[in-house]
């Protein structure tokens, strides 16, 4: 019998089956397949406008391309190169409504673009389009360029190549943890009453009399259990596997998606001892992001067509080498090896096709597409850009409504509401909340680093961690685990539908990324806790436990080219 009998949240691990019933019970107004930032972002702003709201994804949430990112939310100096212009001043502008409504999943970070004799960038080009990036992108007088001297840019970063450096260029990006990102929006959403189930695969649309699309037929891809959601719009927000589901709808055709792979390593602290965020030329003349985390150095990201498991997408040994040549490059005291990688992830881009391009000049747009049979589908975008595209795409969906005789919703919601975590005062706000919030901790008898680091995580969440913590104490000495990962592990479960390890070492707290021996220590531990709360047989447990291993080694190990 399950350890833990309290569901009483909608988004309780324990709730998928009874979320499930609920969708098939009652006809929704949007139905989304795809839990990922771009799914997340539409439930959440027709949930916000009183749609009744329900979203599918058949892994876990943001287990595709929004957990594998570089983790940034930017506003994307390289398009103003490409003169993508109107990307450039959306995505820029939308940094600051992130950051606004979520403090504790995005950070302000220094970026610095180090500049070299015959690189892509001169001194006075950079000086003029970081002005104009900085327009475009309407960033606040504090956080605007600044160039700098040669010796000026060495002192920022030592570690810099220092033949032929002429001087660098600062300017403000934001650093977000994309899985985060997407649970917090997610949660939110479920707050203003959407119903959203992991593991489940939306595996045939179902239409209507008249021949439109009116629902899907949904199966629980852990109990098998199969259920008919009707649905007055069906949204397509599959990320890579857009085209499949236009290919089932009989519409994929015109444009069509064009995968590109991208390849992120992360060293320890220790052998790359990065002080500073750089964005660097590397010798084949693309760009690459070097960036400081939590003791942690992380580097990317590669630039390939990709054709294969879009599921598992891996690094290559290739992949490895060019990130190592690349960082070699520009950092060349270092001397990096692939012994030096601690973990790694790949992710894909789900880009739309242009005839002719290589991967890296192909636009990052979002477009929506909208079938004969009233099937939506959103493809592109960016990370930075999911709010905005939410709200297109809502926003046709209301059309599509009216016309097929449904009640009118009124616009978007979300520019200036809060996401789960995010009412902590704004991001002014935000330093003197931790403070507070990590007194509260240290009270409880957590270290101060912990406390601390529990209310960046989870912002105005902690407190509900923080009411965890006599359960917590009882499950970390039962199964010897810290009491910091005992309380993200309750938390996980109870609040973010926590199900299976991966999804708690990977997406929840990743850790698996960026502390991976700390998986290593403590995933026995972990998967006893997991298995007493969530009542696994022992083929659970032991497949769970595989499924683990599986990631682990992905993580460190290339595939063979």
């Amino acid at each position: 019998m399950s350890e833990d009998r309290k569901t009483g949240s909608a988004f309780h691990a324990n709730e998928r089956l009874r979320l499930l019933e609920r969708m098939a019970e009652s006809r929704l107004d949007v139905l989304v397949i795809g839990g990922g930032i771009t799914g997340a972002g539409i439930a959440l702003d027709a949930a916000s406008r009183g749609m009744k709201a329900g979203l599918v994804e058949m892994q876990d949430f943001a287990a595709g391309t929004s957990s594998r990112s570089t983790k940034l939310i930017h506003g994307g100096l390289r398009y103003l190169k490409q003169l993508e212009i109107g990307v450039v001043a959306e995505v820029g502008k939308e940094r600051a409504v992130v950051y606004e409504n979520g403090p504790h999943v995005t950070t302000p970070e220094r970026m610095l673009l180090p500049l070299y004799q015959g690189g892509t960038f001169g001194k006075l080009t950079t000086s003029m389009a970081l002005r104009f990036y900085d327009f475009l992108a309407g960033v606040k007088k504090d956080e605007r360029r600044s160039m700098l001297s040669s010796s000026a840019t060495l002192q920022r970063e030592p570690l810099l190549k220092r033949n032929g450096l002429k001087g660098g260029g600062l300017y403000v990006e934001y650093r977000t943890d994309d899985a985060r990102l997407t649970i917090e929006v997610l949660k939110k959403a479920v707050s203003w009453g959407a119903l959203a189930v992991n593991y489940a695969k939306a595996e045939e649309l179902q239409r209507g009399a008249d021949g439109k699309i009116a629902g899907a037929m949904v199966r629980d891809r852990l109990g098998g259990g199969l259920f008919r959601v009707e649905a007055g719009v069906v949204i397509n927000a599959t990320g890579p596997w857009v085209d499949e589901i236009r290919e089932s709808d009989g519409s994929r055709q015109g444009k069509t998606l064009h995968l590109t792979k991208g390849v992120h390593l992360v060293f320890d602290g220790a052998r790359f001892p990065l002080r500073q965020a750089v964005y660097f030329d590397t010798p084949d003349g693309r760009m690459v992001f070097a960036i400081p985390r939590e003791g942690k150095a992380y580097l990317g990201t590669t630039d390939t067509d990709y054709i294969g498991d879009m599921a598992n997408p891996a690094m290559t040994r290739e992949d490895r080498d060019y990130l190592l040549n690349a960082v070699n490059s520009m950092f060349p005291t270092l001397g990096l090896t692939a012994a030096d990688v601690e973990s790694s992830w790949a992710g894909l881009r789900p880009l739309v096709h242009q005839e002719g391009k290589s991967p890296s000049e192909i636009s990052r747009r979002d477009e929506i597409f909208v079938s004969p049979s009233g099937l939506l589908s959103i493809a592109g975008g960016k990370l930075t850009g999911y709010r905005k595209m939410a709200e297109a795409v809502v926003d046709r969906a209301v059309k599509l409504g009216q016309a097929a005789g449904a009640l009118a919703f009124g616009p978007s919601q979300t520019r200036e509401l809060p996401i789960s975590g995010g009412e902590t005062g704004g991001s002014d706000g935000f330093e003197a909340y931790v403070s507070e919030k990590t007194a509260a901790g240290m009270a409880l008898g957590l270290e101060a680093a912990d406390a601390s680091g529990l209310a960046r995580r989870y912002g105005s969440n902690v407190d509900v961690l923080f009411g965890l913590y006599p359960e917590a104490i009882k499950l970390a000495e039962k199964h010897g685990l810290p009491i910091k990962l005992a309380l993200q592990l309750l938390y996980a479960i109870r609040e973010e539908m926590t199900v299976k390890p991966v999804d708690f070492f990977i997406r929840r707290t990743g850790l698996l990324l960026f502390h991976i021996k700390e998986v290593r220590r403590w995933k026995g531990a972990a998967l006893q806790a997991m298995g007493s709360l969530l009542d696994w047989s022992g083929s659970e447990q032991e497949s769970y436990r595989r499924e683990l291993d599986h990631a682990l080694e992905a993580a460190t190990v290339p595939l063979s080219d």
